[in-house]
């Protein structure tokens, strides 16, 4: 069994272009949210340079499921996602890359717990309200759909339009339309500090040297609370380990993406699958985790019996003590690509899992497995907005476990608040003074 993402420190550089001296918009972070403003930028004529530390989509934007899903939403993210899919079912066309088709599988929730019907009424309400098909189904339903199913599952939860692009394709695809579009991608290429003249962004200073800008969207996933300290912004994200299998199996078990109360499965392009469990994540506690105890308690409550705790390691976004200093090393050039140990009973828990809920007769093999690290916010829901107290630093960040999917929705509407454009959406849920002017947070679901 290999224990390494598909993209890692091993991994050619692809994108080593000339540090331009100054852009229209510095974009910090190669993964699924930054690529996703840059294209629809440069696209229209803006210069824009995306600066990654290690390599394009080498965190948590290739390491998650690939769903592009509708299913099961915050109501006030919905509208988003469903552009997101539309720009989806697009991209393939749109960049000239076969990779990005979009395999519309749907997405399946399934509960053994009649009671589960109630939330996954609401959901259809909500998807409805979008002009969205989805589906309550029964247990007859569910057998017809899934037959090597083994688990009484009473009650499920189905939207046909979603699907499932793959992300370790997807992200290094977009990337490389930014460039043939104009744009500049720079791997390697670690942003130190993001620096501000009288309240006004004014330049980026990376580890290959300054750049001039009046414009810089943060979309750093997990490092992203620890780079936006470096212009005096507390910004309330932690980060939670999840971790992901690969495996074969002789028997054809679901021809698409489903998901219960304990193991999520997806069929892959090449006939394999993948795994991961749904009540399972980890936390290393590290100073930022004292520093936003108060935000997170609600969300803590709500997530205890599903969350693991250790110590943060070195190198972990959350255990940094971090000053700027733009002459030394910065914690991003340190450690290149996030890139936590799998844990291996984990695997050992999912496989358990799975042939409690297939049948699989043990024709299961197992041959890859990886972990991330996921961008969580207190209430679950991602930051896309200007920092008020610094004009033109724009954030899109903590999109909590579901951010590939919605990605070119919220790149989109970031394209058009970097633009000074009105966005097509209500963005009010995502304002980032919601963490300062005492609001009550809102939950979103999990």
């Amino acid at each position: 069994m290999r224990f390494q993402s598909p993209i890692n420190q091993s991994t050619p550089i692809a994108h080593q272009m000339a540090l331009p001296r100054e852009v229209d918009i510095v974009v910090v972070g190669g993964g699924i949210a930054g690529l996703s403003t840059a294209l629809p930028l440069v696209e229209q004529g803006l210069s824009v340079l995306v600066c990654e530390k290690g390599r394009v989509g080498g965190e948590q934007s290739s390491r998650n499921w690939g769903w592009v899903r509708q299913t099961g939403r915050d109501e006030d993210e919905y509208p988003i996602m469903v552009e997101s899919l539309r720009l989806w079912n697009e991209m393939a066309a749109r960049t000239g890359e076969n990779c990005l088709a979009f395999q519309e599988q749907g997405v399946f929730y399934v509960s053994e717990n009649q009671a589960a019907e109630e939330k996954y009424e609401r959901a259809v309400a909500v998807a409805k309200a979008n002009g969205v098909h989805s589906k309550v189904l029964g247990s007859s339903e569910i057998q017809q759909r899934v037959p090597a199913a083994k688990k009484n599952w009473v009650v499920g939860l189905s939207t046909p339009s979603d699907g499932r692009v793959e992300p370790w394709y997807a992200v290094p695809a977009i990337s490389r339309a930014v460039v043939r579009a104009g744009g500049v991608v720079i791997e390697n290429c670690a942003v130190r500090s993001i620096e501000s003249s009288s309240g006004q962004v004014s330049e980026v200073v990376t580890e290959l040297g300054s750049v001039l800008t009046n414009r810089v969207l943060l979309a750093g996933g997990a490092w992203s609370s620890l780079l936006a300290k470096t212009v005096g912004l507390s910004l309330p994200q932690l980060s939670v380990q999840a971790t992901v299998a690969r495996f074969d199996s002789a028997v054809q078990l679901y021809d698409g993406n489903i998901k219960d109360d304990g193991l999520a499965v997806c069929k892959r392009p090449d006939g394999g699958y993948n795994m991961a469990l749904t009540d399972y994540q980890k936390h290393y506690i590290g100073p930022a985790s004292f520093q936003y105890l108060r935000p997170f308690a609600k969300a803590i409550k709500t997530s205890i019996k599903d969350t693991r705790f250790s110590m943060a390691s070195a190198g972990f976004p959350d255990a940094w003590r971090f000053g700027s200093n733009d002459d030394q090393q910065s914690p991003f050039e340190q450690t290149r690509i996030l890139d936590p140990m799998v844990d291996k009973t984990l695997i050992e828990r999912m496989k358990q899992r799975l042939a409690e809920r297939f049948a699989t007769e043990d024709s299961v093999t197992v041959t890859h497995a990886w972990s991330g690290m996921i961008d969580t916010m207190p209430d679950f829901v991602p930051v896309l907005d200007e920092c008020p107290s610094v004009t033109g630093l724009f954030l899109a960040t903590g999109f909590s476990g579901h951010g590939f999917g919605i990605g070119p929705g919220a790149g989109q509407v970031m394209s058009e608040l970097l633009q000074g454009k009105a966005p097509g959406h209500d963005l009010n849920r995502f304002r980032f003074s919601r963490f300062t002017d005492s609001s009550p947070l809102k939950l979103g679901p999990l």
